[in-house]
């Protein structure tokens, strides 16, 4: 039987990790998820819509799976 997985798909926008990409929170959010049995899938740039104006500030959407069960 093959095994089934779930995703999740966590968004982060400059603002949320500190201004700048920072590599120590991305790596704290990684290591977080990590302990939930959460396994990074992809990071994906994108520009996330802000909340005011039509414009979008950059970010990135990460992508987990693990196992269902």
């Amino acid at each position: 039987m093959a095994t089934s997985f779930e995703y999740k798909v966590v968004e982060l926008r400059e603002g949320m990790v500190g201004g700048k990409m920072s590599g120590d929170k991305l790596e704290r959010i990684l290591n977080e998820h990590a302990d939930d049995g959460w396994q990074l899938k992809a990071i994906t740039a994108v520009e996330v819509k802000g909340r005011i104006g039509p414009g979008g500030v950059d970010g990135v959407l990460v992508t987990f799976e693990r196992p269902r069960g």
